[in-house]
C-alpha cells in the first residue's frame, strides 16, 4: 500500500478528528525534533497501517485509525518549562486519553491504544494487536524524528565551522 491509499483510510476513519480543535493545537506543539505532535500523529498511524499491511495482521481499522491519531492528545507543548516536563513520558497517555474522550466517542481498543503507548515505560502492557502495533510504531517514529533532528543540528554546526574557515 502506498502512502496515498493510507491517507485515504486516515481521513475515512479520522475526518472528524483531524478537523477538531484539538489536532489544531497539535499543529502549534512541538513533538520530536522539528515534528508538530499533529505531523508525528500522522506518521505514527500511517506506520500503524503499514506495520498491519506489511505482517498482515488483522485488525480493526477504524480503531487503529482513531486510537493512533488521538494517542499523543495531551494538547500541550512539552517542551515549554512546567512542573510537566519532567514527567511528560510518565503522565501524557493518561492526559491523552481523558482529552480524547472528553472530544470524542472511543471504543475499548482505542482507549488501550491511548493508555499504553508508552510502554515499557508506563508498567501495564497493551492488550489489543492494534494497541502494541501502536507501541511499536510510535517508538519507531520517534526515533526516526529525533536522529532527523539530530542530523539537523549536526549538519548546522559544520556548516557554521565551513564559513569560520
Amino acid at each position: 500500500m502506498d502512502n496515498k491509499k493510507y491517507m485515504r483510510i486516515i481521513k475515512k476513519h479520522g475526518k472528524d478528528i483531524l478537523a477538531s480543535d484539538g489536532m489544531k493545537i497539535e499543529k502549534t506543539c512541538i513533538q520530536h525534533g522539528i515534528f508538530s505532535v499533529y505531523d508525528h500523529s500522522l506518521f505514527v498511524t500511517r506506520m500503524c497501517l503499514h506495520l498491519a499491511d506489511i505482517f498482515s495482521i488483522r485488525v480493526d481499522t477504524c480503531a487503529l485509525v482513531r486510537g493512533a491519531l488521538l494517542h499523543d492528545y495531551f494538547l500541550y507543548d512539552w517542551h515549554i518549562p512546567s512542573k510537566v516536563k519532567n514527567t511528560h513520558g510518565f503522565t501524557h497517555p493518561n492526559t491523552a486519553f481523558r482529552n480524547a474522550s472528553r472530544d470524542f466517542k472511543l471504543g475499548i481498543i482505542e482507549s488501550n491504544m491511548i493508555r499504553r503507548h508508552m510502554f515499557p515505560l508506563t508498567p501495564i502492557p497493551p492488550k489489543y494487536r492494534e494497541s502494541v502495533l501502536l507501541c511499536i510504531a510510535d517508538k519507531i517514529c520517534a526515533g526516526y524524528e529525533t536522529i532527523d533532528g539530530f542530523k539537523r543540528r549536526f549538519k548546522k554546526r559544520f556548516r557554521r565551522l565551513d564559513t569560520n574557515a
